[in-house]
């Protein structure tokens, strides 16, 4: 049980990695500092966006409109957080 916990622990670690990832890359993009029309550029946007996006997308439903800001990924990396820190205090007790 202890190693599944950490095995989650650490593919949740992974995936706040890519929602940072996808966030960097999407004002990147913004900005003009990276082209869309770039192939390997293309397919990491399209790879991010079809990892963090179902999520993000449930998120962004029960948060209100705020202009041009998306706060979904800040949302999503809190609660990542929050769910990692209630694993290290009530999953694996003296794991680490």
């Amino acid at each position: 049980m202890r190693s599944l916990l950490i095995t989650l622990v650490k593919a949740l670690e992974i995936y706040s990695w890519l929602v940072i990832l996808s966030a960097v890359l999407s004002w990147l993009v913004a900005f003009n500092v990276v082209n869309m029309r770039n192939d390997f550029v293309r397919s990491i946007a399209n790879g991010l966006y079809a990892v963090t996006e179902p999520v993000l997308a449930r998120i962004r439903r029960f948060l209100p409109h705020m202009g041009g800001v998306d706060l979904s990924p800040i949302v999503l990396i809190l609660l990542i957080q929050l769910l990692i820190g209630w694993i290290y205090d009530y999953g694996i007790p003296n794991a680490f």
